[in-house]
């Protein structure tokens, strides 16, 4: 499996791939089973060193330059702070254009951003009141992290995990007190 950060899935097959409605394989992108090349390659290569040389030498012809925009809005992790609101007032460019751009370059909205990460923070809250061993105040995390209420905090944790927040900590504990 191949993970993207930020926009790289776009600097790898180009913009075209957002703007078209269904699935695509990423081996029809660039008309070529490119993975599957790669990988049985990296099979045969033994050293670290080596395979990250050959990935970024594998890599290179195909990344375009990365948008000026994206480094300003990738920069952008507050997940409080609106991203797109400080980017336009630093391009002197509208909210607008800059949600497009934004779109357009990481394939989804600084909204659907904020809420991963906000929902990333509310999991590293929860995960340091487990480990002090105190009850879990769900209402300094829901303030902590920039929610707005207590359903907003389940809708994000249902979204984002597949569970309520009190049943992801449950989760959690189970399956780390199976593994001692």
């Amino acid at each position: 499996m191949v993970n993207f950060k930020d926009d790289a899935f776009f600097r790898f097959f180009g913009p075209l791939a957002i703007l078209q409605q269904s699935t695509i394989h990423p081996d029809e992108l660039i008309k070529e089973n490119c993975f599957t090349k790669l990988w049985a390659t990296l099979k045969t290569i033994s050293g670290k060193k080596e395979r990250i040389d050959f990935l970024l030498a594998f890599c290179k012809p195909y990344l375009s330059d990365r948008h000026k925009i994206a480094v300003l809005l990738a920069e952008q992790k507050d997940p409080i702070l609106d991203p797109i609101k400080n980017v336009a007032i630093l391009t002197g460019l509208t909210a607008r254009s800059l949600q497009t751009k934004q779109k357009e370059v990481f394939g989804y909205s600084a909204k659907e951003s904020a809420r991963y990460f906000r929902f990333l923070m509310a999991v590293q809250q929860i995960q340091a009141f487990t480990e002090t061993g105190k009850k879990i105040d769900w209402f300094e995390i829901i303030a902590a992290c920039g929610y707005y209420d207590q359903s907003q905090l389940i809708h994000d944790f249902r979204h984002f995990s597949g569970f309520t927040p009190a049943k992801y900590v449950k989760f959690q504990l189970d399956l780390c007190s199976s593994t001692i």
